[in-house]
């Protein structure tokens, strides 16, 4: 086998694989909800309500899995989006939990996807 196609092949496993791993970090934070002592109802808006990062990070990630460009570029526009609102919000550490991790993601995307054009060329 082609040594290019396996970097090509192990970048994008990587992403997709980090990408998993990060959804399941951040949903995390939805298991605060059940502390609340809601009933319930209010409950589970709650959760659903705390997934929705979590379900816009998998949405993205389907479309990634084959469009490697699409996610460089949104999960990227995902961590500019909550530096900008987060700005001033909260510690350094958050910022390096929240989107670093995306931006690492959103570059190996990239990576992948330029490693997969080179190979067609």
């Amino acid at each position: 086998m082609n040594t290019k196609v396996q970097h090509t092949g192990l970048v994008l496993w990587a992403a997709r694989l980090l990408t998993i791993a990060f959804a399941i970090f951040i949903s995390l934070f939805a298991m605060d909800v059940f502390n609340e002592g809601y009933g319930f109802w209010k409950t589970l808006l709650g959760l659903f309500m705390h997934l929705l990062p979590t379900l816009v990070i998998l949405i993205i990630l389907l479309i990634a899995w084959h469009k490697a460009i699409v996610g460089g570029v949104f999960y990227i526009l995902l961590a500019i989006t909550y530096i900008v609102f987060a700005s001033d919000k909260f510690d350094w550490t958050a910022y390096a939990l929240i989107p670093a991790p995306m931006i690492i993601i959103g570059i190996l995307f990239f990576i992948g996807w330029y490693q997969k054009k080179q190979q067609s060329v």
